[in-house]
Protein backbone atom coordinates (compact mmCIF):
# COMPACT_ATOMS: atom_id res chain seq x y z
CA UNK A 1 0.00 0.00 0.00
CA UNK A 2 2.86 2.16 1.02
CA UNK A 3 4.68 1.64 -2.58
CA UNK A 4 1.38 2.33 -4.43
CA UNK A 5 0.86 5.47 -2.62
CA UNK A 6 4.17 6.38 -3.23
CA UNK A 7 3.74 5.75 -6.69
CA UNK A 8 0.91 7.86 -7.47
CA UNK A 9 2.52 10.77 -6.09
CA UNK A 10 5.57 10.38 -8.65
CA UNK A 11 2.97 9.87 -11.38
CA UNK A 12 1.54 13.68 -9.92
CA UNK A 13 4.74 15.33 -9.71
CA UNK A 14 6.04 14.45 -13.07
CA UNK A 15 3.69 16.87 -14.73
CA UNK A 16 4.05 19.21 -12.49
CA UNK A 17 7.60 19.45 -12.92
CA UNK A 18 7.25 19.52 -16.72
CA UNK A 19 5.10 22.50 -16.51
CA UNK A 20 7.53 24.53 -14.54
CA UNK A 21 10.64 23.43 -16.69
CA UNK A 22 8.33 24.63 -19.47
CA UNK A 23 7.71 27.95 -17.89
CA UNK A 24 11.49 28.86 -17.34
CA UNK A 25 11.73 28.71 -20.79
CA UNK A 26 14.81 26.79 -20.57
CA UNK A 27 15.64 25.68 -24.47
CA UNK A 28 18.58 22.48 -24.67
CA UNK A 29 21.35 23.15 -27.02
CA UNK A 30 22.48 19.84 -28.83
CA UNK A 31 24.58 18.94 -26.05
CA UNK A 32 21.92 18.71 -23.07
CA UNK A 33 22.96 21.98 -22.08
CA UNK A 34 20.36 25.15 -20.96
CA UNK A 35 20.65 27.66 -24.52
CA UNK A 36 21.38 31.05 -24.00
CA UNK A 37 18.11 32.47 -24.82
CA UNK A 38 18.10 34.82 -28.12
CA UNK A 39 18.01 38.04 -26.84
CA UNK A 40 21.00 37.73 -24.37
CA UNK A 41 22.70 36.74 -27.80
CA UNK A 42 21.65 39.55 -29.59
CA UNK A 43 22.26 42.09 -27.35
CA UNK A 44 26.19 40.88 -26.31
CA UNK A 45 26.85 40.68 -29.89
CA UNK A 46 25.26 44.46 -30.22
CA UNK A 47 26.91 46.03 -27.32
CA UNK A 48 30.37 44.20 -28.23
CA UNK A 49 30.77 45.87 -32.15
CA UNK A 50 29.10 49.21 -31.25
CA UNK A 51 25.68 48.31 -32.12
CA UNK A 52 23.70 49.54 -28.80
CA UNK A 53 21.08 52.45 -29.41
CA UNK A 54 23.42 55.17 -28.94
CA UNK A 55 25.35 54.12 -31.25
CA UNK A 56 22.80 53.87 -33.98
CA UNK A 57 22.07 57.04 -32.69
CA UNK A 58 25.05 58.68 -33.54
CA UNK A 59 27.88 56.55 -34.53
CA UNK A 60 31.54 56.09 -33.37
CA UNK A 61 32.63 59.11 -36.05
CA UNK A 62 29.99 61.31 -34.13
CA UNK A 63 27.50 61.74 -37.05
CA UNK A 64 24.40 61.76 -35.93
CA UNK A 65 21.63 59.57 -38.32
CA UNK A 66 20.58 62.74 -39.55
CA UNK A 67 21.94 65.13 -42.05
CA UNK A 68 20.39 68.79 -42.85
CA UNK A 69 20.34 69.88 -46.34
CA UNK A 70 23.59 71.79 -47.33
CA UNK A 71 23.80 75.79 -47.36
CA UNK A 72 24.03 76.63 -51.45
CA UNK A 73 27.42 76.79 -51.36
CA UNK A 74 28.32 73.16 -49.78
CA UNK A 75 26.00 71.65 -52.35
CA UNK A 76 28.82 69.96 -54.61
CA UNK A 77 30.51 68.62 -51.76
CA UNK A 78 27.74 67.08 -50.28
CA UNK A 79 26.86 65.66 -53.78
CA UNK A 80 29.95 64.17 -54.18
CA UNK A 81 30.02 62.61 -50.43
CA UNK A 82 26.85 60.33 -50.38
CA UNK A 83 25.68 57.39 -52.61
CA UNK A 84 21.87 58.75 -52.37
CA UNK A 85 19.12 56.46 -51.86
CA UNK A 86 15.61 58.30 -52.43
CA UNK A 87 13.51 55.54 -51.30
CA UNK A 88 10.12 57.78 -52.89
CA UNK A 89 7.40 56.43 -55.02
CA UNK A 90 9.15 56.31 -58.69
CA UNK A 91 6.52 58.78 -59.65
CA UNK A 92 7.36 61.62 -57.74
CA UNK A 93 10.98 60.72 -57.86
CA UNK A 94 10.79 61.63 -61.54
CA UNK A 95 8.72 64.52 -60.71
CA UNK A 96 11.73 65.98 -58.53
CA UNK A 97 14.65 64.41 -57.35
CA UNK A 98 18.44 65.50 -56.16
CA UNK A 99 21.11 65.23 -58.84
CA UNK A 100 22.34 61.82 -58.98
CA UNK A 101 20.19 60.50 -56.55
CA UNK A 102 19.17 56.27 -56.71
CA UNK A 103 15.41 55.55 -57.05
CA UNK A 104 15.74 52.79 -54.65
CA UNK A 105 12.61 50.87 -53.26
CA UNK A 106 12.43 50.13 -49.47
CA UNK A 107 12.76 46.50 -49.65
CA UNK A 108 16.10 46.69 -51.71
CA UNK A 109 17.93 49.29 -49.49
CA UNK A 110 20.39 46.16 -48.11
CA UNK A 111 20.99 44.74 -51.25
CA UNK A 112 21.60 48.51 -52.90
CA UNK A 113 23.81 49.30 -49.90
CA UNK A 114 26.26 46.22 -50.88
CA UNK A 115 26.89 48.26 -54.41
CA UNK A 116 28.64 51.08 -52.98
CA UNK A 117 31.69 52.17 -50.79
CA UNK A 118 30.44 55.77 -50.34
CA UNK A 119 28.37 56.74 -47.46
CA UNK A 120 25.04 56.22 -47.92
CA UNK A 121 22.44 59.08 -47.48
CA UNK A 122 18.51 58.10 -47.35
CA UNK A 123 15.71 60.46 -49.22
CA UNK A 124 12.08 59.95 -48.15
CA UNK A 125 9.62 62.51 -48.29
CA UNK A 126 9.40 63.79 -44.51
CA UNK A 127 12.76 62.04 -43.47
CA UNK A 128 10.77 59.68 -41.34
CA UNK A 129 10.65 56.16 -43.50
CA UNK A 130 14.54 57.76 -44.21
CA UNK A 131 15.49 57.48 -40.68
CA UNK A 132 13.74 54.08 -39.88
CA UNK A 133 15.74 52.78 -43.05
CA UNK A 134 19.09 54.33 -41.57
CA UNK A 135 19.05 52.61 -38.61
CA UNK A 136 18.12 49.37 -39.75
CA UNK A 137 21.10 49.89 -42.66
CA UNK A 138 23.61 50.94 -39.53
CA UNK A 139 22.73 47.55 -37.38
CA UNK A 140 23.36 45.83 -40.94
CA UNK A 141 27.12 46.93 -41.01
CA UNK A 142 27.01 50.78 -42.92
CA UNK A 143 27.42 52.40 -39.74
CA UNK A 144 27.94 55.24 -41.93
CA UNK A 145 24.72 56.09 -43.33
CA UNK A 146 22.86 58.95 -42.51
CA UNK A 147 18.95 60.47 -43.35
CA UNK A 148 18.01 63.60 -44.61
CA UNK A 149 16.32 65.48 -41.81
CA UNK A 150 12.90 66.43 -43.18
CA UNK A 151 13.11 64.67 -46.02
CA UNK A 152 12.71 66.11 -49.57
CA UNK A 153 10.44 68.76 -47.65
CA UNK A 154 13.63 70.20 -46.46
CA UNK A 155 15.49 70.11 -49.47
CA UNK A 156 12.96 72.16 -51.94
CA UNK A 157 9.87 74.73 -51.21
CA UNK A 158 8.36 72.49 -54.41
CA UNK A 159 8.56 69.12 -52.57
CA UNK A 160 7.82 70.26 -49.37
CA UNK A 161 3.76 69.46 -49.54
CA UNK A 162 4.77 66.16 -46.99
CA UNK A 163 5.21 68.40 -44.21
CA UNK A 164 3.36 71.86 -44.99
CA UNK A 165 0.27 69.43 -44.56
CA UNK A 166 0.81 67.66 -41.35
CA UNK A 167 1.76 71.08 -39.41
CA UNK A 168 -0.56 73.93 -37.33
CA UNK A 169 -2.14 71.36 -35.71
CA UNK A 170 -3.72 72.03 -32.39
CA UNK A 171 -4.66 68.92 -31.32
CA UNK A 172 -3.12 68.46 -27.81
CA UNK A 173 -4.02 72.34 -26.85
CA UNK A 174 -6.66 71.51 -24.45
CA UNK A 175 -7.03 68.22 -24.63
CA UNK A 176 -7.55 66.26 -21.64
CA UNK A 177 -4.95 63.89 -22.16
CA UNK A 178 -2.23 66.81 -22.31
CA UNK A 179 -0.57 67.28 -19.38
CA UNK A 180 2.44 69.00 -17.68
CA UNK A 181 2.41 66.50 -14.51
CA UNK A 182 5.66 64.94 -13.83
CA UNK A 183 6.56 61.58 -15.61
CA UNK A 184 5.21 58.47 -14.12
CA UNK A 185 7.79 55.97 -12.07
CA UNK A 186 9.71 53.90 -14.06
CA UNK A 187 9.20 50.42 -14.31
CA UNK A 188 11.23 47.32 -14.46
CA UNK A 189 10.21 44.51 -16.89
CA UNK A 190 12.02 41.58 -18.38
CA UNK A 191 13.91 40.93 -21.63
CA UNK A 192 11.90 40.41 -25.11
CA UNK A 193 11.66 37.21 -25.97
CA UNK A 194 13.30 36.40 -29.57
CA UNK A 195 12.12 33.10 -31.63
CA UNK A 196 15.00 31.92 -33.87
CA UNK A 197 16.44 28.62 -34.25
CA UNK A 198 19.98 30.72 -34.46
CA UNK A 199 22.62 30.55 -32.06
CA UNK A 200 24.56 33.37 -33.62
CA UNK A 201 24.36 37.28 -32.28
CA UNK A 202 25.16 38.72 -35.68
CA UNK A 203 23.24 36.01 -37.77
CA UNK A 204 20.58 36.55 -35.02
CA UNK A 205 20.80 40.84 -35.58
CA UNK A 206 20.78 39.97 -39.62
CA UNK A 207 17.77 38.09 -39.62
CA UNK A 208 15.62 40.59 -38.28
CA UNK A 209 17.34 43.74 -39.65
CA UNK A 210 16.30 41.67 -43.24
CA UNK A 211 12.85 40.91 -41.59
CA UNK A 212 11.82 44.25 -41.00
CA UNK A 213 13.11 45.47 -44.35
CA UNK A 214 10.84 43.17 -46.11
CA UNK A 215 7.82 44.50 -44.00
CA UNK A 216 8.84 47.98 -45.12
CA UNK A 217 7.64 51.24 -42.30
CA UNK A 218 3.78 51.40 -42.65
CA UNK A 219 3.26 48.87 -40.19
CA UNK A 220 5.00 50.57 -37.50
CA UNK A 221 3.74 53.60 -37.47
CA UNK A 222 0.57 55.27 -35.47
CA UNK A 223 -0.89 59.07 -35.72
CA UNK A 224 -0.30 61.18 -33.18
CA UNK A 225 -4.45 61.92 -32.63
CA UNK A 226 -5.02 58.06 -31.42
CA UNK A 227 -2.14 57.92 -29.12
CA UNK A 228 -3.37 61.15 -27.72
CA UNK A 229 -7.16 60.34 -27.78
CA UNK A 230 -6.42 56.51 -26.34
CA UNK A 231 -3.45 56.92 -24.88
CA UNK A 232 -4.46 54.15 -22.35
CA UNK A 233 -4.03 51.17 -25.59
CA UNK A 234 -0.01 52.10 -25.87
CA UNK A 235 3.12 52.19 -23.82
CA UNK A 236 4.40 55.99 -24.46
CA UNK A 237 7.86 56.72 -24.01
CA UNK A 238 8.55 60.52 -24.75
CA UNK A 239 11.65 61.56 -25.97
CA UNK A 240 12.07 65.12 -25.33
CA UNK A 241 14.67 66.69 -23.53
CA UNK A 242 13.65 67.09 -19.59
CA UNK A 243 13.00 70.61 -19.79
CA UNK A 244 10.90 70.05 -22.73
CA UNK A 245 8.86 67.35 -21.13
CA UNK A 246 7.70 69.96 -18.73
CA UNK A 247 7.48 72.86 -21.03
CA UNK A 248 5.82 71.55 -23.97
CA UNK A 249 3.59 69.43 -21.83
CA UNK A 250 3.19 65.41 -22.66
CA UNK A 251 0.86 62.83 -23.44
CA UNK A 252 -0.85 61.87 -20.26
CA UNK A 253 0.79 58.98 -18.79
CA UNK A 254 3.94 59.22 -20.93
CA UNK A 255 6.99 57.65 -19.54
CA UNK A 256 10.46 59.77 -19.94
CA UNK A 257 13.08 56.47 -20.69
CA UNK A 258 15.65 58.66 -21.93
CA UNK A 259 18.65 57.77 -22.68
CA UNK A 260 17.33 54.83 -23.79
CA UNK A 261 20.33 51.82 -24.54
CA UNK A 262 21.30 48.13 -23.76
CA UNK A 263 24.40 49.04 -22.24
CA UNK A 264 22.63 50.17 -18.83
CA UNK A 265 19.76 48.42 -18.86
CA UNK A 266 17.58 51.56 -19.22
CA UNK A 267 15.65 49.59 -21.72
CA UNK A 268 14.30 47.16 -19.12
CA UNK A 269 11.98 50.27 -18.39
CA UNK A 270 9.71 49.29 -21.20
CA UNK A 271 7.15 46.74 -21.51
CA UNK A 272 8.30 43.03 -23.20
CA UNK A 273 4.92 41.94 -23.90
CA UNK A 274 4.46 41.10 -27.27
CA UNK A 275 0.64 43.15 -27.39
CA UNK A 276 1.99 46.10 -25.39
CA UNK A 277 2.26 48.50 -28.20
CA UNK A 278 5.86 50.51 -26.81
CA UNK A 279 5.16 53.94 -28.98
CA UNK A 280 7.92 56.28 -28.95
CA UNK A 281 7.38 60.05 -29.89
CA UNK A 282 9.58 62.77 -30.12
CA UNK A 283 9.60 65.94 -32.14
CA UNK A 284 10.23 65.41 -35.73
CA UNK A 285 9.02 61.69 -35.93
CA UNK A 286 12.45 61.30 -37.11
CA UNK A 287 14.29 59.97 -33.94
CA UNK A 288 11.41 58.06 -33.03
CA UNK A 289 11.31 55.69 -36.38
CA UNK A 290 15.00 55.07 -35.47
CA UNK A 291 13.82 53.84 -32.01
CA UNK A 292 11.26 52.18 -32.86
CA UNK A 293 13.98 49.79 -35.78
CA UNK A 294 16.39 49.61 -32.45
CA UNK A 295 13.22 48.47 -30.68
CA UNK A 296 11.64 46.10 -33.11
CA UNK A 297 15.02 44.30 -33.83
CA UNK A 298 15.24 43.55 -30.07
CA UNK A 299 11.36 42.18 -30.23
CA UNK A 300 9.48 44.76 -28.59
CA UNK A 301 6.06 45.73 -30.46
CA UNK A 302 7.24 48.73 -31.31
CA UNK A 303 5.77 51.96 -33.01
CA UNK A 304 6.77 55.50 -33.89
CA UNK A 305 4.51 58.53 -33.96
CA UNK A 306 4.21 60.25 -36.75
CA UNK A 307 5.52 63.45 -36.90
CA UNK A 308 5.73 63.86 -33.24
CA UNK A 309 5.33 67.30 -31.29
CA UNK A 310 4.86 68.67 -34.93
CA UNK A 311 1.90 66.91 -35.70
CA UNK A 312 -0.24 67.45 -32.75
CA UNK A 313 1.03 70.94 -31.13
CA UNK A 314 2.85 72.79 -33.77
CA UNK A 315 1.54 75.78 -31.75
CA UNK A 316 3.16 75.24 -28.44
CA UNK A 317 4.54 78.71 -27.47
CA UNK A 318 7.35 76.42 -25.59
CA UNK A 319 8.89 75.71 -29.33
CA UNK A 320 13.12 76.65 -29.83
CA UNK A 321 14.22 74.12 -32.34
CA UNK A 322 13.26 71.55 -34.89
CA UNK A 323 9.93 73.13 -34.85
CA UNK A 324 8.52 73.28 -38.58
CA UNK A 325 7.57 76.19 -39.95
CA UNK A 326 9.70 78.07 -37.06
CA UNK A 327 13.46 77.51 -36.94
CA UNK A 328 12.79 74.99 -39.48
CA UNK A 329 11.64 75.19 -43.61
CA UNK A 330 12.31 74.39 -46.98
CA UNK A 331 15.70 75.86 -48.83
CA UNK A 332 16.02 76.29 -52.23
CA UNK A 333 18.24 74.16 -53.56
CA UNK A 334 18.19 72.51 -57.47
CA UNK A 335 15.89 69.50 -58.37
CA UNK A 336 16.19 67.32 -61.54
CA UNK A 337 12.53 67.27 -62.78
CA UNK A 338 11.20 65.14 -65.94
Amino acid sequence: MKKLALLLIGLLLVPALFLTSCDRGDDLDDNGSVATPAFTLLKEYMTQNNLDIGNVLTNTNNQKFVVGAPAAADLQTFLDTYYIMDIRSNADFLNAHIEGANNVAFSDILTTAATTSKPILVVCYTGQTACYATALLRLYGYPSTRSLKWGMSGWNALTAGPWNGKIGSKLADGHNNWTHQGAPATLVFDNPTISTTLTDGEAILKQRVEALVAAGFGSVTVSGSDVLNNPSQYFINNYFSEADYSGFGHINGAYRILPLTLGDDSYLGLDPDPNAKVVTYCYTGQTSAVMTACLRVLGYDAYTMTFGMNGIFNTNPSWKTNQWGGDSNPKNLPVITN
